[in-house]
């Protein structure tokens, strides 16, 4: 829980203009990327029943931002993917990390979770496998439509 606090402090150091604000974050998201790697070996996913809900959900989030560690983000996709077929975690955040992982690898996403940039106010994904079944595919892992989640990232 300590980690996912200090990784929402420091969020907006990702894309400052700043390079040492730049630098901190991802000092920051490979400090807890290690440490996520070390819990993963010891005790497989920390899923809700194990270390409680909001240091689960806080996980999937360190999970997330490891995007220069994807030797972590593609365990915590394997490890996740069996709590999610035992019942022990959320298809949403699955879908979520699957996306990122496939990004961060030069792959297309599934689900459309992944905003590539934002041109005239608009927010454009990275490049989708079927983007004629995104939102299909998002209601099946639980994720709104993709126009409603695009909305939420629109700059008037």
């Amino acid at each position: 829980m300590d980690m996912a606090a200090a990784d929402h402090s420091a969020s907006a150091g990702a894309n400052s203009d700043d390079p040492a604000e730049q630098l901190a974050w991802r000092c920051l998201t490979a400090r807890h990327g290690d440490r996520l790697n070390e819990i993963m070996d010891e005790y497989g996913w920390p899923t809700a029943e194990l270390v409680g809900e909001e240091a689960a959900r806080g996980a999937w989030l360190i999970a997330q931002h490891a995007d220069r560690q994807l030797d972590v983000q593609r365990c915590a996709l394997r490890l996740m993917q069996r709590a999610v077929d035992e019942g022990s975690a959320g298809r949403r955040e699955l879908a979520f990390l699957r996306d990122r992982t496939l990004v961060n690898e030069g792959r297309r996403q599934i689900y459309g979770t992944q905003i590539a940039g934002v041109r005239n106010g608009s927010p454009i994904p990275w490049p989708c496998e079927e983007p004629e079944r995104m939102d299909e595919l998002r209601q099946e892992a639980g994720i709104e439509p993709f126009d409603e989640y695009v909305a939420k990232f629109s700059v008037a």
